[in-house]
């Protein structure tokens, strides 16, 4: 029996998706793998996400050529070495209730003749494959978001490359806050969830920590600030996510563009902070926006090697049936977790467990 698999990446980009599309085909293609198993594989990346589906007109050679990549061992070779995606992105909703082109992509999936599917994303990207699955297409989901806030799973592939990112622009920032003696207030991706910030903050020794889960007040943060001057110490670097608000305040919006999926853009929270400061305080303030750097570059180490198993583990996954899930991390072993709960079950940062209220920053007990 041969199964046609088709792989996409949906939503924003990362670290680790490379890898993880080059590992879903060698694991699908390899010829040992294929000679132990009653069933045998043909591998198709889908350019553009869900976008590719809902588009491509399967009757079309020159759309079929836009929007299906065969893929094979010697085509991905590499490409867990770079970041990005190669089949390319997007925040196409199918299910959107304002275009509903869901009928369009499934009518698509079976002219194609493509027996499951593996979408590489978040939420978002992992809501369409629960619905698709409830429909009858064949679905695997693999977690990504550098935002580390899917349930079901301890890790997403991007995260671990984003806190590097993270750190390393903040030890570069230090030169210059420090020559200067000002504050910089950085402001990192985290709509509703605080991991990048938290654990970005905490490796680069940040000073504050601001995090959607839990609400700042102002002044509390300029008591902080003015507690450290006078001592050795000339600078100071603060953290916050874009989703972090200010007591009685709502989260602060870029502009009025929402996407497919009901998302607004959000960012600004920074230089509101930065301003508020130097003007309580006197304090020289400036604000920086790590915004897409935090998405760029090579993968790390860690998330070259959870893209090969999230990509191994996925074709175990279709090998044995196990549609209308995700693999996962639990417990520090790789497994696989049911779509249906990744559906607006965000996993955000325990304030209680991980963070001081008091000092806004992260906890300096453990035990």
């Amino acid at each position: 029996m041969k199964i046609k698999i088709a792989v996409l990446t949906g939503g924003g980009d990362c670290p680790g998706l490379n890898g993880t599309i080059k590992w879903v085909t060698k694991s699908a293609l390899d010829p040992k793998m294929v000679a132990n198993r009653s069933i045998s594989f043909e591998v198709i990346g889908i350019t553009d996400g869900w976008k590719g589906l809902v588009e491509v007109d399967p009757e079309d050679q020159r759309s079929c050529a836009r929007y299906i990549k065969p893929l094979d061992e010697e085509i991905v070779r590499t490409w867990d070495r770079y970041g990005g995606t190669n089949l390319g992105t997007s925040r196409t909703n199918p299910f959107n209730p304002k275009n509903d082109r869901s009928g369009k992509l499934i009518e698509n999936v079976k002219k194609l003749g493509i027996d499951a599917i593996v979408a590489i994303g978040g939420e978002d990207t992992l809501g369409v494959a629960y619905k698709l699955h409830k429909l009858g297409i064949k679905t695997v989901g693999i977690p990504k978001t550098i935002d580390m806030d899917l349930a079901g799973t301890e890790y997403s592939l991007g995260f671990d490359t984003a806190v590097n990112i993270i750190m390393e622009e903040i030890d570069r920032l230090r030169t210059t806050a420090g020559s200067h003696g000002r504050i910089f207030v950085v402001e990192t991706m985290g709509r509703n969830a605080g991991w990048l910030a938290l654990r970005g903050g905490e490796s680069s020794g940040a000073y504050i920590i601001l995090i959607p889960e839990y609400p700042f007040d102002m002044d509390k943060v300029c008591e902080l600030l003015r507690e450290r001057q006078g001592r050795e110490i000339k600078y100071s670097i603060l953290v916050a996510a874009e989703g972090a608000k200010p007591l009685g305040q709502q989260e602060f919006v870029k502009d009025s563009h929402v996407d497919d999926f009901g998302h607004v853009s959000m960012g600004g929270i920074a230089a509101y902070i930065a301003n508020e400061i130097q003007r309580k305080t006197g304090l020289e303030s400036r604000h920086i926006i790590l915004s897409h750097l935090q998405r760029g570059g090579t993968p790390s180490a860690h998330d070259r090697l959870m893209a090969r198993w999230f990509g191994v583990a996925a074709i175990d996954m279709i090998v044995k049936g196990e549609f209308g899930r995700m693999v996962s991390l639990q417990h520090g072993e790789i497994a696989t977790a049911p779509l249906e709960g990744v559906i607006n079950k965000l996993q955000l940062v325990d304030v209680e467990k991980y963070y001081d209220t008091e000092r806004y920053n992260g906890r300096r007990t453990i035990l």
